[in-house]
C-alpha cells in the first residue's frame, strides 16, 4: 500500500512539473513580441491558385511545420525566409502543426500578427499518440512529442494534400523552395532528402540492435546512408497508401522494450526508409550548425553550395546571440529575425 501511495505521488509531482514547464514556456511565448513582415508577391509568371481553397490547390507548395512556444522565434525565422526567396510567394501555402494540449492561441496569435497575408491552416496534434511510445534520449529537447508529429502529417493534413515539404524550425532558405518542392521521387519513393553515406550509420544503433541476428538483417538489400529528417519532401499519398506512420510506431515500441537507438524521432525514419530516398542535393540542408548533441560548438559550413542553413543540434542561434556569444554563422540566421526588442513593445 506504501509503495502505491509513494506512485501516486510521484505521479503527481511529474504532472504538476510539466504543467509548470508548459505554463513557463507560454509565458516566454507571450512575451515575445514580433514584428510584422513586408508581403512578397508573385513574378508575373506564377500560376494562380484557387484563393477559396488554397489547401487542396495542386499548383501551390504546401510546407508543413510544427509550432510551439519554444521555437516559435525560429519558426518566424523559417517562414520570412522561404518567403523572401521565393519566386511565387502567394502560392506558398503552411500546414502548422501544434500540440493539443497547449495552448493553441499563443502561436496562432503571433503567425497571424507577423504574416496577415499568410496562406495557412493550424492543427492539433494529440500529444498522447506519441507520448507513451516516447523513449529517453540523449538530450531533453528530443523527447517533446511535438518532435514526433513529423511522422503523422499524413493523417494530419488533408487527404486533397498529396505532397508537401516538411522544415524544422531552426532553419532559412536561402534560396528559391519551388526548387525543392520539384525534386522528382521516381516511380517508389515516399522521401526525397539529401543523404550522406559517408556518415558512420552503424553509429545511430546500439550494440544491442546490431548483434541481434534479426534486427542486424534491416538493412540487408538496403544501401542505407544517414539523412536529416529535418528538410523531407513527402509524398503523403505513397505513405499513406503504406501506412508507414505504423511501421514507425512498432519500432518505437521495439526500442520501448530493447534500446536499439539514442536519438529521438530520427532513427525509427532510417529503419523504415534509409536505403529507399529519393537524392536531394545537399545544398538544401547545410545541417549541423547547431554543433554537437551535447556541447553546441561552433560549425563551419559543409563545402559546395548553399540552398538551406540549418541549426540542427544543441545550439541555436537566436539563444546564442541572446547570450552574447554567437558562432560566426549566426549572422546569417540574424537578418531574419522578427522578433521586437523589449524597448519597441509599446511603440
Amino acid at each position: 500500500m506504501m509503495a502505491k501511495q509513494s506512485l501516486l505521488s510521484l505521479l503527481l509531482l511529474l504532472s504538476l512539473y510539466i504543467t509548470t514547464l508548459n505554463a513557463a514556456a507560454a509565458t516566454h511565448s507571450l512575451s515575445q513580441q514580433f514584428r510584422e513582415a513586408p508581403e512578397f508577391y508573385n513574378s508575373p509568371d506564377c500560376p494562380s491558385i484557387d484563393t477559396d481553397n488554397f489547401i487542396c490547390s495542386e499548383e501551390a507548395v504546401h510546407v508543413a511545420m510544427t509550432l510551439d512556444a519554444a521555437y516559435i522565434r525560429g519558426s518566424m525565422a523559417a517562414i520570412l525566409s522561404v518567403l523572401q526567396h521565393s519566386s511565387c510567394p502567394q502560392n506558398v501555402v503552411f500546414h502548422f502543426v501544434v500540440s493539443a494540449s497547449a495552448n493553441a492561441s499563443v502561436p496562432r496569435a503571433a503567425i497571424s500578427a507577423a504574416f496577415p497575408y499568410l496562406k495557412s491552416r493550424i492543427y492539433p496534434f494529440d500529444d498522447s499518440a506519441a507520448a507513451g511510445l516516447i523513449s529517453t534520449s540523449i538530450r531533453s529537447a528530443l523527447d517533446c512529442p511535438l518532435n514526433y508529429a513529423r511522422s503523422y502529417l499524413p493523417n494530419l493534413l488533408p487527404r486533397c494534400v498529396s505532397k508537401v515539404i516538411y522544415l524544422d524550425s531552426d532553419l532559412v532558405l536561402v534560396d528559391d523552395i519551388a526548387k525543392l518542392a520539384a525534386t522528382p521521387l521516381g516511380a517508389a519513393a515516399v522521401l526525397a532528402a539529401p543523404e550522406y553515406c559517408n556518415a558512420n550509420f552503424t553509429a545511430y544503433f546500439t550494440p544491442t540492435f546490431w548483434s541481434n541476428p534479426s534486427l542486424s538483417l534491416t538493412f540487408a538489400n538496403r544501401k542505407a546512408c544517414y539523412f536529416n529528417t529535418g528538410v523531407m519532401v513527402i509524398d503523403l499519398r505513397r505513405w499513406r497508401a503504406g501506412d508507414y506512420t505504423t511501421q514507425i510506431e512498432e519500432w518505437m515500441e521495439l526500442q520501448k522494450r530493447m534500446r536499439i537507438y539514442e536519438l529521438g524521432s530520427l532513427p525509427p525514419f532510417l529503419l523504415v526508409f534509409s536505403g529507399n530516398i529519393a537524392p536531394v542535393d545537399h545544398s538544401w540542408n547545410q545541417h549541423g550548425l547547431g554543433g554537437d548533441n551535447f556541447r553546441g560548438l561552433c560549425r563551419d559550413l559543409h563545402p559546395g553550395p548553399v540552398s538551406l542553413l540549418h541549426w540542427s543540434g544543441k545550439g541555436k542561434p537566436w539563444a546564442r546571440l541572446d547570450a552574447g556569444r554567437p558562432c560566426p554563422l549566426d549572422a546569417l540566421w540574424a537578418p531574419y529575425d522578427l522578433l521586437k526588442p523589449p524597448f519597441e513593445f509599446d511603440s
